[in-house]
C-alpha cells in the first residue's frame, strides 16, 4: 500500500466540472464500464494524471487544465496540503479530484470493510450529488469504487453498502456522523480528507462537526482546502489543520467571473414577481435560475410562474430527497426551464446551459450572491445575473458590491430615495428604508399604554 507523503490535521475541498458528465449520481458500487483506451500524453498526463483518468476526462472535453488545475494538481501529486481560493465554475472538484484519484490507484487492492479512503465533505446534497457524478465519471474503467451519503436517504441501505468498504466517500456531515454512530464506517483507514466549500461548512454552522470528524482522522493523512471566498475564520482554520499548504489563488476571493453580464433592477417589492415574468418571457428558450430567500416564499413564486404558464420548478429545504433530484434532473434535460430555490442550489450545480439567473431576493450574507450568480457563466459560455432591489434592501446591495469590490450597473428602476446615502458595502443589511428613504416601523407594536406612548 503507497503511504501518504504528508503528516497534516486538516481539510480540503473543491469545486468546478467539465463540460459533460453522466445525469444520475450516486454510487459507483464496482459496476464497470469498459474501460477506454489508456492516453499517456496530453497537459494533463504531464502533470501526472494516471493515463486512464486523463482517456476520461478528454472524452468529456477536459483537455486543457483551467488555472486553478493548473497551479493544484502538480503539488496535490506529490502529497502536499494545498489551499485553493478559486471562483465558482472554474474547476475546483477536477482540481482535486484527478490527483486524488490518480494516488489511490496505486493502492492495487481493495478497501476493508467499513472503511474510507478518500472522504469528501460537502455542505448540501446537491454539491454532494455533482461531487460524485464527477468522480465516477472521472473513474470509470478504473477500480475505484465511490459512494455518496446524505440525508433524505435510507441510512440503512447505506450501511449494508458500506459495509463492503468504498475507496472514495462524498458526504453531509450530518449524515456521516449518524452514520459514524452507527459504527457502519470507520474513519482509520482514510488518508485524503477534501472539503468543499469551507466558507459554507462554516456559514451554517458545521465547525464543531468538522472538529470532531477531524479528531477521528489519522494524523498522517493529506489535506486540501479549496473555496471560492476566504473569511477570517476559514483562515484560521487553514492556519491550524494545514502544515505547510501550498497555497493557490486563481482570482481575488469574492470576486464573480468576467464572463457574467452583471446588473441591479430596483423595483418595489410587490412588483418583483411581474418584473420576473418579464424578464423571463423574453428568453423563454434558455435556462434560469430564480433565487429566493425563504422556503415557502420560494414555493409561492414557483406556482405562481407555473400559472403563469411557465415550465417551472423548485428546490428547497421543505423537499425530500427524491423531489430535489427530480426536479434537478428535469431541468437539466430543459424540461422545465426555470428552477427556483433557496441557497441549497447556490453552490455545487453545474448545468451549463444556464444562461440567466435573477436574485429575486437579495442574500442576506453578501459572499453568497457570488455563489448564486455563478451558477451560469460555466464551461466557457457566457451569462446573465439580474438582481432585484427593492428599497428595503439596498443595505444588502451595498454590502454585496462591498465584497466584491466593485458596484453593479443599474440596468432598470428608480434608485430609491436615500439608497445613494447609505452606507456602501457594509457587512450585513444596513438600516432598511422605505421608498421615501425613511426608517422602517419595528416589526412588532408597542406594548406600553397609549398615554406612554404619546
Amino acid at each position: 500500500m503507497e503511504q501518504n507523503q504528508s503528516r497534516r490535521r486538516g481539510f480540503r475541498g473543491g469545486k468546478g466540472t467539465p463540460r459533460s458528465v453522466p445525469q444520475h449520481a450516486g454510487s459507483n458500487d464496482g459496476r464497470r464500464a469498459p474501460s477506454r483506451e489508456p492516453l499517456p500524453t496530453g497537459p494533463f498526463a504531464d502533470m501526472g494524471i494516471d493515463a486512464r483518468i486523463n482517456a476520461n476526462i478528454a472524452a468529456m472535453g477536459l483537455t486543457r487544465p483551467t488555472p486553478i488545475q493548473a497551479q493544484a494538481i502538480p503539488s496535490v501529486v506529490e502529497g502536499r496540503d494545498v489551499l485553493g481560493l478559486a471562483q465558482t465554475g472554474t474547476g475546483k472538484t477536477a482540481a482535486f479530484g484527478l490527483p486524488m484519484l490518480t494516488r489511490l490507484i496505486k493502492y492495487g487492492k481493495k478497501p476493508d470493510p467499513k472503511t474510507c479512503r478518500a472522504l469528501i465533505l460537502a455542505p448540501t446534497r446537491e454539491l454532494a450529488t455533482q461531487i460524485a457524478t464527477n468522480i465516477d465519471a472521472y473513474a470509470e474503467g478504473t477500480p475505484i469504487r465511490s459512494f455518496r451519503v446524505v440525508g433524505g436517504a435510507s441510512i440503512n441501505v447505506q450501511t449494508e453498502r458500506l459495509s463492503r468498504g468504498v475507496d472514495v466517500l462524498i458526504a453531509t456531515p450530518g449524515r456521516l456522523m449518524d452514520l459514524i454512530e452507527r459504527r457502519a464506517i470507520s474513519l482509520e483507514a482514510t488518508t485524503y480528507l477534501v472539503l468543499d466549500e469551507a466558507d459554507q461548512m462554516l456559514d451554517i454552522g458545521f465547525i464543531h462537526t468538522l472538529r470532531k470528524i477531524a479528531r477521528m482522522l489519522p494524523r498522517d493523512r493529506q489535506t486540501l482546502l479549496f473555496s471560492a471566498t476566504m473569511p477570517k475564520l476559514m483562515e484560521e482554520l487553514a492556519d491550524t489543520y494545514l502544515t505547510n499548504p501550498v497555497r493557490v489563488a486563481v482570482n481575488p476571493p469574492g470576486q464573480a467571473a468576467k464572463k457574467i453580464e452583471q446588473g441591479v433592477h430596483f423595483v418595489g417589492q410587490g412588483d418583483k414577481a411581474a418584473l420576473l415574468a418579464e424578464y423571463l418571457s423574453k428568453h423563454t428558450s434558455e435556462l434560469a435560475m430564480v433565487f429566493g430567500r425563504t422556503k415557502h416564499g420560494c414555493e409561492k413564486l414557483a406556482k405562481l410562474l407555473e400559472k403563469w404558464g411557465f415550465a417551472v420548478a423548485a428546490i428547497h429545504g421543505n423537499k425530500s430527497q427524491g423531489q430535489r433530484e427530480r426536479a434537478l434532473d428535469a431541468f437539466r434535460k430543459g424540461e422545465t426551464r426555470v428552477l427556483v430555490a433557496t441557497d441549497v442550489a447556490a453552490r455545487g450545480l453545474d448545468i451549463p446551459e444556464v444562461a440567466h439567473v435573477y436574485n429575486y431576493d437579495l442574500p442576506n450574507v453578501p459572499e453568497n450572491y457570488v455563489h448564486r450568480i455563478g451558477r451560469t457563466a460555466r464551461a466557457g459560455r457566457d451569462g446573465r445575473a439580474v438582481a432585484f432591489c427593492a428599497p428595503a434592501e439596498v443595505g444588502e446591495l451595498r454590502a454585496i458590491e462591498k465584497a466584491m469590490k466593485s458596484s453593479i450597473p443599474v440596468i432598470g428602476g428608480e434608485v430609491p430615495a436615500g439608497a445613494a446615502a447609505a452606507p456602501r458595502g457594509q457587512r450585513g443589511p444596513s438600516k432598511r428604508i422605505d421608498s421615501g428613504g425613511n426608517k422602517r416601523p419595528a416589526r412588532r407594536p408597542s406594548r406600553r399604554p397609549k398615554s406612554q406612548q404619546a
